[in-house]
């Protein structure tokens, strides 16, 4: 109720002061909740704290577990137990409850540390937050802007009001120029100018909302077409290599076999001339010059395989050789020892 009240008072306020001066007032709002759930500083400090809160909550939950264990342990055996034992492990027991709801309120009471911590961690962005409305109100002229998230209840509220969005650029501009370069800090400076005009005109916003959607298809169709193209250019590669791996194929191999076959063919015909023309009793001529001439007749041979043939070939020629001398060093060695072997039977 008395939030209600208030609201109400401040909007009589806002009524009399626009008739005072007879201008419109410029009202706006912020949701500070909003606010720094997009302040990355505020986000990742938080996660922290939740991390924090999380190991307290396993604690209890073990001093819980130990208490409930304790109870089932004495409920067991106290039929065995005197008075004085069962007094003193229910006074224990009593004493670790106490001291798990002591911790739990610590942790997580009104003014527990869960609190304090969140607090502590909100209250340097709100002090830039305040700053920057601050900075927004004088530069734009409002008269009165809200927080959407504190005890004010506001029974409605338009959306083109909010300048929560406005806030968080600041507040991420701030950050971001003390690493920025001149050239940068210029570029960045043009993009909030804009950025603010598009603020202060919703029909510049959804102007360049298009435009932006224009842009985007218009790179994806850039970017389409260049896929394809690089498409195209790996399927001509593709194409190449297989007609030259066909060519090195048939070079190393299948011309080798026609050539062979060429050549055979071509003596069995120069053979067959002398024989045929027995037959007939005719005079055997030569054979021209067009069949013979060893340019139209030579076949195409390989010359890396012709090299490995003389190479192979001379390997042979020396080995044939290193073992004839070897052989007539032996001989040579063998009728030294008989010589010798002879001459010492003959002093003998």
């Amino acid at each position: 109720m008395k939030k209600q009240v208030l609201f109400i008072f401040l909007a009589l306020i806002v009524a009399n002061t626009s008739q005072a001066q007879g201008k419109t007032t410029r009202i706006g709002y912020i949701d500070m909740e909003y606010i720094l759930e997009n302040v990355a500083d505020y986000k990742e400090a938080k996660s922290q704290l939740e991390i924090k809160a999380q190991k307290w909550k396993q604690e209890i939950e073990a001093k819980k577990l130990n208490i409930n264990t304790l109870k089932e342990n004495l409920k067991a055996e106290k039929a065995l137990l005197t008075k004085e034992l069962i007094d003193e492990r229910e006074t224990e027991i009593k004493f670790l409850e106490n001291e798990m709801l002591d911790y739990q309120q610590k942790q997580f009471g009104a003014d527990g540390n869960l609190i304090r911590q969140k607090s502590a961690l909100a209250k340097p962005i709100q002090d830039q937050v305040f700053t920057a409305v601050q900075d927004i109100a004088e530069a734009k002229n409002y008269d009165f802007i809200f927080d959407k998230s504190s005890d004010l209840t506001m029974l409605f509220s338009n959306k083109r009001f909010d300048i929560s969005d406005q806030v968080i650029r600041i507040l991420n501009r701030t950050e971001k120029r003390e690493q920025l370069t001149k050239k940068q800090l210029k570029d960045q400076e043009a993009k909030e100018s804009k950025e603010n005009a598009i603020d202060e005109n919703p029909a510049m916003a959804d102007r360049q909302k298009a435009l932006d959607e224009k842009r985007t298809a218009r790179e994806k169709l850039i970017e389409d077409r260049r896929l394809e193209q690089e498409a195209k250019k790996k399927e001509y590669d593709d194409r190449r290599k297989a007609i030259q791996a066909e060519r090195e194929a048939k070079k190393n191999g299948t011309v080798s076999e026609t050539a062979k076959t060429a050549t055979e063919a071509a003596k069995t015909t120069e053979t067959s001339k002398p024989a045929e023309a027995a037959k007939t009793g005719e005079t055997a001529k030569p054979a021209s010059t067009t069949t013979t001439t060893p340019e139209t007749t030579e076949p195409v041979v390989d010359k890396a395989a012709e090299r490995q043939k003389l190479y192979e070939q001379r390997k042979k020629e020396l080995e044939e050789r290193r073992k004839k001398i070897l052989e007539e060093r032996e001989a040579a060695k063998k009728a030294k020892e008989a010589e010798t072997q002879k001459t010492n039977t003959t002093n003998n």
